[in-house]
């Protein structure tokens, strides 16, 4: 449903061909049921493997499971705790820090963060790098300057009047993903204001739309292709007997910088 993984599943799939893998896709909506069926079905079949983002609330034990079930997993985009497995993934507090540090360095100094969970390791490391870009810089994050939930862009849109209600009036935004930067600008818009002038917005992942939006939008390129050819290696080094280390592999995302963010402007 996010082109972000679209474009991880492009590049596993170029791998698996390469090795004549056959593979199977499912989405589990972030639903954990859906996904320990799919796993079920899996084991049934006898795969040979799987690649997975783990669904909210993913618990160590449904990892471990495959493993010992003779399903070798590997993960990516997101992690689980305790779950002894290869781990590819975005640097996601480094990213995050880049962009609301190229808005501070831009002037602003009430900044929001918008989107994510802290149910996901996504979520939280994001916020932790917000977090600590902001205290670097010697600002105060103000509680209300959080505003957690919205991951696409009708989520968005929605949350714009939110945002520009605030009391203080920020200047800007980093949102979570592109999706939510975008429908965030397009609220903004609707609002009668000129996103990118009026208020800065940041997304994150450098989707193909990205570039494209109305104003073309600042954000964190995340490494998603990376991710995934490299996920997919692991996973077949793995079923040809390579011993893969169980931890995580960092991509370090970068921030390309368009038309979304300009320096501060205070509205009335």
């Amino acid at each position: 449903m996010n082109p972000f993984f679209a474009e991880i599943l492009r590049s596993i799939e170029t791998e698996l061909d390469r090795s004549r893998q056959t593979f199977l896709l499912s989405n589990h909506y972030d639903q954990l049921e859906k996904q320990r069926s799919f796993i079920d079905t899996l084991l049934q079949l006898g795969a040979d493997g799987v690649i997975m983002s783990p669904a909210i609330g993913t618990p160590r034990e449904d990892i471990q499971l495959m493993e010992d079930n003779g399903l070798p997993a590997v993960l990516v985009a997101r992690s689980v705790e305790g779950a002894q497995v290869p781990v590819f993934r975005g640097d996601d507090s480094y990213g995050i820090g880049l962009a609301t540090n190229h808005l501070i360095s831009l002037g602003h100094r009430r900044i929001v963060m918008i989107g994510g969970t802290d149910q996901t390791s996504t979520g939280r490391h994001r916020y932790q790098g917000y977090v600590i870009a902001m205290q670097k810089a010697g600002l105060e994050v103000q509680p209300h300057w959080r505003i957690p939930g919205p991951r696409t862009k009708q989520a968005g849109f929605e949350v714009a009047g939110e945002f520009l209600a605030l009391p203080d009036k920020p200047t800007a935004a980093v949102c979570w993903n592109d999706l939510v930067a975008i429908g965030l600008m397009n609220g903004i818009a609707r609002a009668g204001l000129d996103p990118g002038v009026d208020v800065s917005v940041t997304g994150y992942d450098d989707l193909e739309e990205a570039a494209i939006a109305t104003p073309a939008l600042t954000t964190v390129w995340n490494g998603q292709r990376d991710v995934g050819r490299r996920a997919a290696r692991a996973l077949l080094d793995r079923l040809n007997g390579v011993v893969v280390q169980a931890s995580q592999e960092l991509i370090k995302p970068e921030l390309h910088v368009r038309q979304s963010t300009s320096k501060p402007v205070e509205r009335d």
